[in-house]
């Protein structure tokens, strides 16, 4: 009797195993995507920069709530949105202009 209890048992352990796998493998591909986007919140702590600010989620929740309000007749795209979350968030950490110097390195910046 143990052995036909078991068989089931151990088909939906594999099965919780298979989506486990996979939840684990997607997540590691997201995090691999957007590496460069993840802040190393230890080396900004000892370079004694923000980790974690409240007014910069005010300033996102300001940004975006009057666009994705959906009486409005121009709304963002997610594109967009990810956009000017990314310049805003690099004028906040003060770091817009070395940003642009890297992306534009040929380009004169004024003060």
């Amino acid at each position: 009797m143990d052995g036909l209890r078991s068989q089931p048992f151990t088909a939906t352990l594999r099965g919780k195993v298979r989506k486990l796998r996979a939840k684990l493998e997607e997540f590691t591909r997201y995090i691999d995507a957007n590496r460069a986007f993840i802040p190393n919140y230890g080396e900004r702590y000892r370079a004694e920069k923000p980790i974690s600010t409240s007014f910069a989620e005010s300033a996102v929740d300001q940004i975006i709530s009057r666009r994705f309000v959906k009486k409005q007749q121009m709304r963002w795209t997610d594109q967009g949105c990810h956009n000017v979350l990314q310049v805003r968030t690099r004028v906040i950490n003060d770091e817009l202009r070395s940003a642009v110097q890297c992306w534009y390195p040929t380009s004169q910046i004024a003060a």
